[in-house]
């Protein structure tokens, strides 16, 4: 199964603790169909002093959330949307939102 969100989209969480939150990709897991969205299904990880110089304590880390809970967000509609795919005249391929019909 093909990704259909890239690293760097915007993206709307449709279920979950954080439903209706934004954020952009930061990592896509291709073997789990999961993805890293930055703010997003944040955990708290403890981290052990190892040198003088790195930080310790509780900190926020974003950690993977299923693709089938995001949707491409399109700033024009202002919400999560579901996108078709055109192919230009040069064998290009962009992203068009149903709703509004603009590139994303």
């Amino acid at each position: 199964m093909s990704l259909k969100i890239k690293k760097g989209d915007k993206v709307m969480v449709l279920t979950g603790k954080d439903k209706g939150k934004t954020g952009k990709i930061l990592k896509s897991i291709r073997g789990t169909n999961r993805a890293i969205v930055e703010g997003i299904n944040l955990v708290k990880k403890h981290l052990k002093r190892r040198s003088e110089n790195e930080p310790h304590g509780i900190k926020d880390i974003p950690s993977p959330i299923h693709i089938s809970n995001l949707a491409l967000f399109c700033p024009q509609c202002n919400k999560g949307i579901r996108f078709g795919v055109k192919v230009l005249a040069d064998k290009s391929k962009i992203r068009l939102c149903k709703k509004c019909q603009r590139e994303i």
